[in-house]
């Protein structure tokens, strides 16, 4: 497993690869890397020749009173859970290298990317279409893995990588949890013991939605006002949205129908946790 900071050394490890007619599988991630990671990197490894892992903290997908500068970091435990996992090569550029002195273009999704996440945080899809279309460029690869637990963001690549004619495909891979529940991210770091017991509320009030749907409710309202309910007993959780949407289009919806996805972001402390679930009806 090898390290590089430059794209003209990937650029040019990939094109031997693709002069043996190896395929190469690539998982982006900013680091600190945890079991969710692994799982993508393992079904990476699982599904083709060669696999390409990205380390980067994206600046510009961060708003100016986000967590950039305290997000957390540590090469060497990314390096030896690569490694582990079986992949070929970590992709860990300076901002510079990516971004140079005067980096003037965007890209960016409408619809998709307006509700949920992306209203709450209006400079973070463009940030992250744009890394990914520089990194998509710079690794050339035949597919892309990402976790289920971004699942906004899982839907937004799809649809800039359809709309713009990538020839990648692009796999979404379940949500890794720990053992009592709660689904694993670089951010749960920043819980303290009390808030990462209080943190459990997440998948507990969420899974009370997702009863009530199996029970047969349909109406969006009834089961976000159960999640809500829920949530609000943690004295901890201060609560950011509750929603349900159609899961294609991330627009919201009235009543439950086809395939939806059901998500929610909640402050524990100062510390923003996301989590969803997706559930298709077959009627």
């Amino acid at each position: 497993m090898k390290l590089v900071k430059t794209v003209k050394e990937v650029r040019e490890i990939v094109k031997e690869w693709k002069k043996q007619g190896l395929s190469v599988g690539f998982v982006p991630t900013m680091g600190y890397l945890h079991e969710g990671h692994k799982s993508l990197i393992l079904k990476s490894v699982s599904e083709n020749d060669k696999t390409v892992v990205s380390v980067f903290v994206n600046p510009i997908q961060f708003g100016p009173n986000e967590d950039l500068a305290s997000y957390p970091r540590d090469i060497k435990h990314d390096m030896a859970l690569v490694e582990d996992a079986g992949a070929d090569l970590i992709f860990n550029p300076e901002p510079e290298e990516m971004y140079g002195s005067h980096f003037t273009t965007l890209v960016n999704t409408t619809e998709v990317s307006e509700n949920l996440c992306g209203a709450k945080r209006p400079v973070h899809f463009g940030g992250v279409c744009t890394v990914l279309t520089k990194l998509f460029n710079i690794v050339n690869p035949n597919r892309a893995y990402f976790g289920q637990k971004d699942a906004q963001q899982l839907a937004v690549v799809k649809r800039f990588v359809k709309d713009l004619n990538f020839d990648i495909e692009i796999i979404g891979c379940p949500i890794i949890r720990e053992d009592d529940g709660l689904a694993k991210s670089s951010r749960n770091t920043y819980l303290n013991k009390e808030e990462r017991k209080a943190a459990l509320i997440l998948s507990k009030s969420l899974k009370l939605g997702l009863e009530a749907i199996k029970n047969g409710e349909r109406n969006v309202k009834t089961v976000t006002d159960i999640i809500t309910k829920s949530l609000n007993t943690e004295p901890l959780a201060r609560i950011d949205y509750v929603s349900i949407v159609d899961n294609e289009n991330i627009q919201y919806i009235d009543t439950i129908k086809g395939e939806i996805l059901c998500a929610i972001a909640v402050y524990i402390g100062k510390t923003r946790l996301i989590d969803n679930f997706i559930y298709k009806c077959e009627e």
